[in-house]
C-alpha cells in the first residue's frame, strides 16, 4: 500500500528555516517523480520543487528559488524539503505527491499537474512575527 507521511511543519519566524520530511512506504522513491505542493487559504495548489527520482532533473518555482531545496534520501525512502529565509507568504500547507507517469515528464509540466497519484496528507507551516 502506497503511503506518504507528511511532518515537520511549525510556526517560525521571518527569516527563519525549517526542513520538512515526506516518509514514503509501498514503493522506492528512486523510480518516482516527486514533488512538493503547497496551497495557501484561498489559493490554488502549487508545485514549489518537483525531482525525478533521486537524481533525476529538478523544478523550481520562482518564488522560492535560492530558498527551497529538494533532497531524497534513498535508504531511508524518505524526501525532504529545506526552507530558508522563509518569508509570511510562505505560509500553507505543504504536501509531497509522487507519481509513477510523471516521471516520464519533464519536471516543470510534472510541477504544473494537480493531478498526481499519492498524496500525504500535509504539514502546516506558519511564517509569522
Amino acid at each position: 500500500q502506497v503511503q506518504l507521511v507528511e511532518s515537520g511543519g511549525d510556526l517560525v519566524q521571518p527569516g527563519g528555516s525549517l526542513r520538512l520530511s515526506c516518509a514514503a512506504s509501498g514503493f522506492s522513491l528512486d523510480d518516482y517523480a516527486i514533488g512538493w505542493f503547497r496551497q495557501a487559504p484561498g489559493r490554488q495548489r502549487e508545485g514549489v520543487l518537483c525531482v525525478r527520482g533521486k537524481y533525476g532533473d529538478t523544478y523550481t518555482a520562482n518564488s522560492v528559488k535560492d530558498r527551497f531545496t529538494i533532497a531524497v534520501d534513498s535508504t531511508e525512502n524518505t524526501v525532504f524539503l529545506q526552507m530558508n529565509n522563509l518569508q509570511p507568504e510562505d505560509t500553507a500547507a505543504y504536501y509531497c505527491a509522487t507519481d509513477k507517469e510523471f516521471f516520464g515528464f519533464s519536471t516543470p509540466y510534472a510541477c504544473g499537474r494537480r493531478d498526481w497519484d499519492n498524496w500525504g496528507q500535509g504539514t502546516q507551516v506558519l511564517v509569522s512575527s
